[in-house]
């Protein structure tokens, strides 16, 4: 009885162990969104709006 408690024990241990650097991995990773918001301002729109249209015939008002 004394080994199996003493596993069940350790188990437990581990479980909280993982679980405590599963939860502070999530509390301290920056997401990429916020990231990209703190970086340089020019960059972020060029990412968000392309100069030019990505969809072809759908975006030229010559075609009208």
């Amino acid at each position: 009885m004394k080994f199996e408690s003493l596993i069940l024990v350790t188990l437990f241990v581990a479980c909280i162990g993982i679980c405590a650097l599963v939860m502070g991995a999530m509390v301290k990773t920056t997401p990429a969104s916020i990231q990209l918001a703190s970086a340089n301002k020019a960059a972020a729109v060029a990412l968000v709006a392309p100069a030019t249209c990505t969809l072809p015939g759908s975006c030229s008002r010559t075609n009208d």
